[in-house]
């Protein structure tokens, strides 16, 4: 018989609404503990029946029952942060301001007063009664139009966001995070249409979090999933845990810690929403365990991309033609991979030898750069490309590139402007961006010193290989 192994982790406490649909609220709040490593309690304070479409009811318990809740999970837990999300009425803000100001650990105020949808969750009674949970807590995490109902002013530009939260945090709270998602425009009130801006106010200083948007987000349950990964790397770095440091007041945290914590959250977020679940009728779902699903796709990917190189060494097409001098690197990407250490490559690269075709090192993750950030610039434009290859260039291969008869593109280095984010990336751009057909190939002619390449994209690890063997065939 084993011996039992058990596994200490940091425990977290959100007291919220639930979400029928899965979406938000606690729902939300437990998965996104869960993606970050912490150990998920709650207590609930109204049961919505909820979709992705709106919210058709809501059922709020008595405080009572919210209060014996918070006390079985602080009577038997080291709750090492926690955070409220929906109250609903006045009677249950007091109530979890009441038990929440025993807990001597870190409390985020998602102040949850009206759903993405525009159902309200909050009656306007609750809203007074916010001002004293708010003076006790570490954080509060209004979004644009929270803030504007909490500040009592207008919020329409990232200046309106930095005053409110000013406002908000003059009120006690030690930190105002307010989320801008509904921003559109600057401090020149110049467009920000494609820039999601977040402002972070904590002691006097201003720190603000700049994302790309994405286009028809869908959002719902993403200020729940924010606060709760606030709330889980809170968690992670406090004393309860033995990790991390502590400033004098009883509950607080570093700033430091605070703003690495909201920093990784807002990244967290970006692909959360980005990789969003396509479920319901509605604009679906934030994806709370976007970046556990993309480390656990990894070990899939290496399997592909193993599969590729296989292939490859094995090969009876003359396939060694076709590597260049400089070798050639196999890359694949989980379906949720924005980074380069997200993909999987040959460590060092496949080279000719008198044998054929040999890889140099194993498959890990991280072991690109040029191929992998060629890869995701292209999934910018096709997210359903997930492997890629570079291979030879030369009058050969574009012959063969002619017989195929594949849609090709092509990219000149001398034409990339100074201010280009890199070559990869801004090659992969001027070929995938265009209106015709989707390229098999794409062309990169080279320069002084840059040996000229040819590079293959597609769906699957099978594909590619067949791309290869169907290039190598021909040149």
């Amino acid at each position: 018989m084993r011996e039992p192994a058990p596994v200490t982790r940091p425990v977290a406490l959100t007291v919220a609404g639930s979400d029928s649909g899965g979406g938000a609220g606690v729902q939300a709040d437990l998965q996104t503990f869960a993606a970050h490593d912490v150990h998920g309690t709650s207590a609930i304070t109204a049961a919505t029946a909820q979709h992705t479409r709106g919210v058709d009811s809501t059922h709020v318990l008595p405080p009572d029952e919210v209060a014996g809740q918070v006390d079985a999970v602080t009577d038997d837990f080291a709750v090492a942060a926690a955070k409220t999300g929906m109250l609903a009425t006045a009677d249950v803000v007091e109530t979890v301001h009441d038990r929440l100001a025993d807990v001597s650990a870190p409390v985020v105020v998602d102040p949850v007063m009206v759903a993405t949808s525009g159902d309200r969750l909050l009656d306007r009674a609750a809203e007074r009664a916010y001002d004293d949970l708010l003076a006790d807590a570490t954080l509060a995490t209004p979004n644009v139009d929270e803030a504007a109902v909490l500040a009592d002013r207008d919020v329409d530009s990232v200046a309106d966001a930095r005053d409110a939260a000013v406002a908000i945090r003059d009120t006690g709270v030690d930190a105002v995070l307010v989320t801008g998602g509904h921003l559109d425009e600057s401090d020149d009130t110049a467009d920000r249409a494609d820039t999601v801006t977040d402002v972070l106010v904590a002691d006097d200083d201003v720190y603000t979090f700049e994302h790309p948007r994405v286009a028809d987000a869908a959002t719902h349950g993403s200020g729940c999933t924010l606060s709760a990964a606030i709330t889980a790397n809170l968690a992670r770095d406090s004393p309860v845990t033995g990790e991390g440091t502590r400033n004098d007041t009883d509950d607080g945290v570093q700033t430091s810690a605070l703003v690495d914590a909201v920093e990784d959250a807002t990244d967290l977020m970006e692909r959360a929403v980005r990789y969003h679940h396509d479920v319901g009728e509605g604009p679906g779902s934030v994806q709370h365990l976007v970046d556990a699903r993309t480390s656990r796709d990894v070990t899939r990917v290496a399997r592909d991309v193993s599969r590729v190189v296989a292939a490859l060494e094995n090969a009876t097409a003359p396939v060694p033609e076709l590597l260049p001098e400089v070798g050639t690197n196999v890359v694949g990407a989980p379906p949720h991979a924005d980074r380069v250490a997200d993909t999987v490559a040959v460590d060092g690269r496949l080279a000719t030898t008198h044998s054929g075709v040999r890889a140099t090192g194993g498959v890990r993750p991280g072991a690109s750069s040029h191929v992998a950030r060629f890869l995701l610039a292209a999934r910018e434009h096709h997210p359903e490309l997930r492997y890629a290859v570079n291979v030879r260039y030369d009058d050969r291969v574009a012959d063969a590139l002619e017989d195929l008869d594949w849609p090709v593109s092509a990219y000149d280095r001398r034409d990339e402007p100074a201010d280009a984010p890199g070559t990869m990336d801004w090659g992969a751009h001027q070929a995938y961006s265009r209106d015709d057909d989707r390229p098999v190939a794409v062309v990169d002619r080279g320069a002084h010193g840059k040996e000229p390449m040819t590079k293959l994209a597609t769906e699957t690890p099978d594909a590619l290989v067949d791309r290869l063997t169907a290039l190598a065939a021909r040149r």
